[in-house]
């Protein structure tokens, strides 16, 4: 076998086994990476649920977490003006009571579990562990894409459509670097 094919091989089996390896970590870094592109409209950790709910005049404060399902969650409370009562819970959760009408607006906050524990893992304080997990998917990545761009010879490989697209590639973020 040629030397060129030997290398070619080579790159082939590299770049077939380390892709296998690493595309269970691409997708979940890829999807989070999405996500994160994208927190000032979505938070990928934390849902948001609002529910309205009429409260009666005559009830007590214990009485309308009750009413909530929030009974023993109160952390403390506060009126911001002569009309409002808001009440802290626990798991940053909030009671906004409007003392003239008694509708009350009950805010949790609930975690997302898959994309929430995805979007942690770009803020790298999962410990050194995981800081070495991710130099080596890093170096990994790397290298999957220098195999696969040496896989190929003639027309498709580096020296022709192969490096335009390589060359494009890099143009790109570039650009964006500089604009």
């Amino acid at each position: 076998m040629e030397r060129g094919a030997q290398f070619r091989k080579w790159m082939r089996t590299i770049h077939r086994d380390l892709s296998y390896v690493f595309a269970g970590a691409l997708i979940v870094y890829a999807i989070s990476g999405i996500a994160f592109n994208h927190k000032a409209t979505y938070n990928s950790q934390y849902k948001i649920e609002r529910t309205e709910i009429d409260l009666s005049p005559e009830g007590s404060l214990n009485d309308w977490l009750a009413a909530c399902d929030m009974t023993g969650k109160e952390i403390q409370h506060y009126h911001p003006d002569s009309t409002t009562l808001k009440v802290f819970l626990k798991g940053n959760s909030t009671l906004t009571v409007d003392l003239t009408t008694y509708r009350g607006v009950l805010e949790q906050v609930k975690k997302r579990p898959v994309m929430g524990g995805f979007s942690q893992l770009h803020y790298n304080n999962r410990g050194k562990a995981w800081t070495w997990f991710s130099d080596i998917f890093a170096g990994a990545i790397v290298l999957v894409v220098l195999t696969g761009i040496f896989m190929l010879k003639g027309k498709h490989g580096l020296w022709g459509i192969g490096g335009i697209e390589f060359a494009v590639g890099i143009l790109i973020p570039l650009l964006f670097m500089l604009l």
